[in-house]
């Protein structure tokens, strides 16, 4: 059984109280907290263990080494990858954008299109509108159902010949829906278009095999698996590898270099610039150690749980809105309350009963104009969250309506 009072033991932020009230932590969907395992991996690294990688011969430097590069073993058995697939870096952002500068910028012109869904975090927005303001390429939104899902078949059929490259979000951050990946990635390769897939919150909430997916790239952010804040990685097939340029220069990327020329270090490598996030990643082996250890099917089925019971009780909440409620969905829900309150009252509100959610537009604007809002409050739920912490989030709601209606 998924023991969550054992679970809450491992994080020790969890004990602390918030304007005299016990947390109760909400905001897992913007960062997650950190088990005690990966405070003393990172306390460790740094306190008997740091050195830099790669370039040194003395114990520190092979001990540090050793550490780092094992992470990415475990990254690519979380993912269902090989190593030589694992690019680490600072997180999706990362990954992404050395997609957008490696691989898709030499290769589209004007008129080439770009597939997104309209639930795109920015991180999946941003590196390609530089496409399209730098290069002419052209954007192609698919949007939503009513109930906040993405049927796969409106993104294939949104791609066309000019289409280069499809980029989609396997769950989102704002309404919680898991978008069929899988299908969208068969159909696409049947056009002999390569498929993106940000698994920031998926990689979270359930387990993820990208070779059962066959997608060409897939990036995970590690603060949010609850690992340190710049630590991730980007999942990237070695076919695609074989066609990108470096993104950045410097460091280990580099194999030679002469006053005439340089050569590359072999991918994944040859996208590792500059000394990297040696204790980040370090602290994110601890973490996945502690995932895989609880099992990832173990979290999905206690997420789940949680996911029913706070829909069954928002939804009783008849002066409340939930955005979005596909089958399936993540335990994330974003929400605004019927009349004039805005989500940053709500928040506020909130946090005097020591309840942590997010308010804003989630660093997803083109989803809250589909929506037809401008903010809501989101409700993000972790390994560790309970149905007591429901509850609360209830009550603290009810406050919110009585002084905001």
């Amino acid at each position: 059984m998924y023991d969550v009072d054992a679970v809450r033991r491992d994080f020790p932020i969890l004990g602390r109280q918030v304007n005299d009230r016990a947390l109760v932590y909400l905001d897992n969907g913007a960062s997650a907290q950190k088990p005690q395992s990966v405070i003393d991996a990172v306390t460790r690294a740094y306190g008997e263990e740091y050195s830099n990688v790669h370039r040194g011969l003395h114990t520190l430097s092979s001990i540090a080494t050793e550490n780092y590069e094992a992470v990415r073993g475990k990254i690519a058995a979380f993912l269902g990858a090989t190593e030589n697939q694992i690019v680490m870096n600072s997180g999706t952002t990362e990954g992404i954008n050395t997609v957008a500068y490696s691989w898709a910028m030499p290769r589209m012109e004007a008129g080439d299109e770009i597939v997104l869904s309209i639930m795109e975090h920015h991180a999946n927005i941003v590196p390609w509108y530089f496409l399209r303001e730098r290069q002419g390429v052209e954007l192609k939104w698919v949007e939503t159902a009513a109930d906040g899902s993405l049927d796969p078949q409106a993104v294939i059929d949104a791609i066309g010949p000019k289409t280069k490259l499809v980029a989609v979000t396997h769950l989102s951050n704002v309404t919680g829906t898991v978008v069929d990946v899988k299908a969208i990635t068969a159909a696409a390769h049947e056009r002999g278009v390569p498929v993106l897939v940000d698994g920031s919150q998926a990689a979270v909430h359930m387990p993820v095999d990208v070779t059962d997916i066959d997608c060409d790239f897939y990036a995970i952010t590690g603060h949010k698996l609850y690992g340190p804040s710049a630590s991730g990685a980007i999942f990237i097939k070695s076919e695609r590898m074989a066609e990108m340029r470096p993104f950045m220069g410097g460091g280990d990327m580099i194999r030679e270099v002469h006053r005439d020329s340089v050569t590359w270090n072999d991918p994944p490598m040859k996208f590792e610039a500059g000394t990297p996030g040696i204790v980040q990643q370090i602290g994110l082996g601890a973490a996945l150690d502690y995932i895989t250890a609880l099992g990832m099917e173990n979290v999905a089925a206690h997420e789940a749980s949680l996911r029913d019971y706070a829909n069954e009780r928002l939804h009783g909440l008849n002066w409340l809105t939930v955005q979005g409620n596909a089958p399936g969905k993540a335990a994330i829900f974003s929400f605004t309350l019927d009349g004039a309150a805005h989500a940053h009252d709500i928040s506020t509100i909130l946090d005097k009963r020591g309840v942590a959610v997010r308010a804003g537009h989630h660093c997803a604007q083109p989803l809250m104009q589909h929506l037809g809002v401008t903010a809501t409050a989101r409700a993000s739920f972790g390994l560790y969250n309970t149905k007591a912490e429901v509850d609360v989030l209830i009550d603290a709601l009810e406050l919110c309506h009585e002084l905001l209606a």
